[in-house]
């Protein structure tokens, strides 16, 4: 888990970056570049959303914590319900940008059903992972509903999260620009990402859930993810070995 979260609001690439190396690229030597590091991901991803302006303004901070808690209250709602089919999505990169990987983990009933891993990309990012790996939980939502499911999906990236159900609609509707100056991350699986979860957000939760606390399904989502990457697997595919969860458990941590 990267101890800091940098927001590069201006800059050559824009978005939430997890390695201050690679943050500082975009923002070397860049004319008025805009840049902040942040403990966590939720606080940036929610400055991203704001852009650098707002982040002077104690009226902006006050909405910052409003938000907070009303995402935390979410969080607490989606996991005491219960669904059908529950989707868990994780994307690895390391170092970032570098191999990247993306895995999917799917309960139906309450029992592991699915392991899905791939997408490997030699010079992809950690946003870039984890975006693909929600894109897929998407589509498999999407089966399952057309099959009379309820489903949730369980995601440990805010950045993503918002990416898809929260920042796209105001970029869509400015022709897929940002309020302030500099290109959108990852526009396209974005792009793709978005149209997919409007046809389906009236029946599909997303919910965040925190990462590497032991939670099941989204360390299984991280050892599926690495193995994208140590396979090389360039399409998405099905665990076909047995579902052992113990033994999976103990394939490294993406």
């Amino acid at each position: 888990m990267p101890s800091k979260f940098y927001v590069v609001w201006v800059g050559r690439e824009t978005g939430v970056f997890t390695s201050w190396p690679h943050a500082e690229k975009q923002v070397r030597g860049f004319p008025q570049a805009r840049f902040k590091s942040f403990k966590t991901e939720e606080e940036a991803a929610n400055a991203y959303a704001e852009g650098p302006a707002a982040r002077s303004s104690k009226s902006a901070k006050s909405k910052a914590r409003t938000a907070s808690n009303r995402v935390n209250t979410a969080r607490t709602d989606h996991r005491q319900k219960t669904v059908d089919s529950e989707i868990y999505c994780d994307g690895s990169c390391d170092p970032n940008p570098g191999q990247a990987g993306s895995g999917v983990v799917v309960y139906r009933d309450g029992r592991l059903a699915e392991l899905w891993y791939g997408l490997y990309n030699s010079h992809g990012t950690n946003n870039s992972a984890e975006l693909n790996a929600l894109y897929k939980a998407l589509h498999i939502a999407k089966k399952e509903i057309d099959n009379g499911k309820e489903v949730r999906i369980c995601c440990d990236s805010q950045y993503s999260i918002n990416c898809i159900t929260k920042w796209a609609f105001g970029w869509e509707k400015r022709g897929w620009k940002r309020k302030t100056d500099g290109d959108i991350s990852n526009l396209e699986i974005i792009q793709q990402a978005h149209q997919l979860y409007k046809a389906i957000r009236t029946e599909v939760v997303v919910a965040h859930v925190k990462a590497h606390i032991g939670i099941e399904g989204n360390e299984l989502a991280d050892r599926m993810a690495g193995l994208g990457v140590d396979r090389r697997a360039a399409d998405f595919r099905l665990y076909t070995d047995n579902l052992e969860i113990d033994a999976i458990l103990k394939f490294r941590t993406g």
